[in-house]
């Protein structure tokens, strides 16, 4: 081989190599959030705030939706290890099925937060959640407040609820149970349990309340967009003014939706801020320095006395806008 040969193909050799190892470092450098469902508002703004603080940072960052399919959640956990990523954010769709993500990453040493849902087992390096349980139990204060004062304190009330396998799920259902217990007002009627999330879902889940039970007088809707489902079978049922509606979750309409009455009060998670939190532990990790293992981000209430003073603070954190 003559030299200029051999400096050709070492030339293209080096390329290469340098080639790979841009690849590879992008990847160390790469932060991927699997998101349970990346339409819906909530987890979309967590990817925000993930995104947004990643990014500052000097991290790329990958989402990966797995539309509420347990099965599509592991392979995004399969695919995010093949890419040998620096570490996953993951908001698990239960918290059973995310001990089996976890055990993938454990494997491949890359580290896992878990933001909003939990884990029923598994190691992990931290996690970020709302304070559910807290956030509902003043919902369901502001709910009991305002029962008492139409003078429905002995009408019985319902929950529509998200997953009850999800440890949020559980722990909005018993925040608003135990805050009307604490007041006295135990006539619960049954509650009925969401499974795609969807208005059109919750309305028929709220018209076979109204049916079953028609003295209810309190509802709890445990996430945002399955309130307009709600008020839809209301409003059909003619009990407009007859039912007094909370929920949690804001949706971009709160302020209106509160200030008319619609809605008593609404309990808001802060999910671009738990993004950024998410993102913060991670990197934290990776730094060398462990985060605590648990990071609870308060749920603001809004109602119409205190929802215009809220929404400087609710536009950025909640919604994610700039």
């Amino acid at each position: 081989m003559s030299t200029k040969s051999w400096i050709g193909a070492s030339c293209v050799v080096a390329t290469m190599l340098l080639a790979f190892a841009n690849i590879a470092h992008s990847a160390e450098k790469q932060i991927v959030y699997i998101a349970a469902k990346s339409d819906l508002p909530f987890w979309k703004n967590i990817g925000k705030g993930i995104k947004s603080f990643a990014t500052a940072n000097g991290y790329a960052y990958l989402e990966m939706d797995s539309n509420l399919n347990t099965q599509k959640q592991l392979t995004n956990a399969q695919d995010a290890i093949a890419k040998n990523v620096a570490g996953i954010v993951i908001s698990p769709i239960d918290s059973k099925t995310a001990s089996d993500v976890l055990a993938l990453a454990m494997k491949a040493k890359i580290p896992v937060v878990i933001a909003d849902v939990g884990t029923s087992g598994g190691e992990y390096v931290s996690t970020i959640r709302s304070d559910n349980y807290r956030g509902a139990y003043d919902v369901g204060v502001a709910l009991a407040q305002a029962m008492k004062e139409k003078g429905w304190s002995t009408a019985p009330f319902a929950m529509v609820t998200i997953s009850l396998t999800k440890k949020n799920g559980q722990d909005r259902t018993n925040g608003l149970r135990d805050a009307m217990k604490d007041v006295g007002m135990t006539k619960e009627a049954p509650l009925r349990q969401m499974q795609d999330y969807s208005a059109d879902e919750t309305a028929k889940l709220v018209k076979e309340m109204l049916i079953a039970t028609p003295a209810l007088r309190g509802l709890f809707i445990e996430t945002d967009q399955p309130v307009a489902g709600a008020m839809q079978a209301i409003k059909v049922a003619k009990k407009t003014g007859d039912i007094l509606l909370v929920s949690f979750d804001a949706m971009p309409e709160v302020a209106d939706l509160l200030t008319s009455n619609a809605l008593v009060a609404v309990g808001m998670q802060q999910p671009y801020l738990i993004g950024e939190k998410s993102a913060q532990a991670l990197i934290s990790s990776l730094s060398g320095t462990p985060p605590a293992k648990q990071i609870l981000v308060p749920v603001l209430v809004g109602t119409a006395k205190n929802i215009v003073q809220l929404m400087p603070t609710v536009s950025k954190t909640v919604f994610g806008s700039d």
